[in-house]
């Protein structure tokens, strides 16, 4: 046996730990404050130090999810559905680690989590699926007493805060995320407090995948904390309540009011359950257009 043998069975490896950032207009930053916090599993084991999120990291990913509010809303739906389908592409060559996260921050068989993360790969199928679609459901012509076209379409409301939920880090999150950014809207995430390492792995698909830095942006942190700014900040359009408690949620409608924000109330949700599109249709609004018909000939017909 050789010396370089010898060395590389009998000399024990450094493992190599994973820094967890954040994911802000496409970047990968610390927080600005420099704070991170312990993130465990279930069982009080360390596993990683997040980056704690600050007011300012709030504003900062506000910011990002305004420039690319634009470019994403004016793709057209059939393209956000191509986007959304490569994500799912990505995270299912990613399974593995994504089963390891889901079944430490959750306490679950490798089994169970691998059902978990199928699912969560299958939901976010299922969103990209409806972009092009969610238009014909929730959109179409009215009648009206008069030579006119009166043709009614939906529009994304804008930049959306999301606290995702608290005790489903990853199918939980997908499914409070996508139906947002299907439908053309770009999102501030808040990721879960206690088991955010799935989020922010999730950040490092979308990064590698065709999403424009900015449509989706995760913090992770203090969740009333960071929830306050943006429930406050004159340039969030809606925000998305999953992962708040009552007390926190109250608090958080209150400060929405003060631009008329949209706020999707905390609701009891089986996130294993097919989803519907009421989380799609929340951040859409209706525009409608009149538009005389015009006439054809002396006869006055009409088309």
């Amino acid at each position: 046996m050789s010396t370089v043998e010898k060395t590389e069975k009998t000399e024990p490896r450094l493992s190599v730990f994973k820094t967890y950032k954040l994911y802000v207009g496409g970047k990968f930053p610390r927080s600005e404050s420099g704070r991170v916090y312990e993130v465990t599993d279930t069982k009080g084991n360390w596993l990683a130090n997040a980056p704690q999120s600050s007011r300012k990291d709030a504003r900062d990913a506000v910011v990002a999810a305004r420039k690319a509010f634009g470019g994403w809303s004016g793709a057209t739906a059939y393209n956000r559905g191509q986007v959304l389908y490569r994500v799912a592409e990505m995270l299912e060559g990613r399974k593995d680690q994504f089963v390891r996260e889901v079944a430490e921050a959750e306490g679950l068989s490798k089994a169970k989590a691998a059902a978990v993360v199928d699912a969560a790969i299958d939901r976010w199928v299922w969103y990209a699926g409806w972009t092009d679609k969610i238009a014909q459901v929730v959109g179409g012509a009215n009648p009206v007493a008069g030579p006119y076209f009166n043709l009614s379409s939906p529009e994304p409301t804008g930049v959306v805060a999301v606290l995702a939920p608290q005790e489903s880090s990853f199918l939980g999150l997908v499914s409070v995320i996508a139906p947002v950014i299907a439908t053309g809207n770009t999102a501030v995430v808040i990721a879960s407090e206690k088991s955010p390492l799935p989020a922010l792995s999730l950040g490092e698909v979308l990064a590698t995948s065709d999403v424009p830095g900015g449509v989706v942006n995760i913090l992770s942190g203090d969740t009333a904390e960071i929830a306050a700014p943006l429930a406050a900040h004159q340039d969030v359009n809606a925000i998305d309540l999953a992962g708040a408690g009552a007390g926190l949620a109250k608090d958080l409608e209150i400060a929405a009011a003060d631009n008329l924000k949209r706020v999707l109330r905390p609701q009891p949700v089986d996130y294993t359950a097919t989803p519907g599109i009421d989380r799609m249709t929340a951040f859409l609004e209706t525009k409608t257009v009149w538009h005389p018909t015009g006439a054809l000939g002396a006869a006055g017909s009409s088309y």
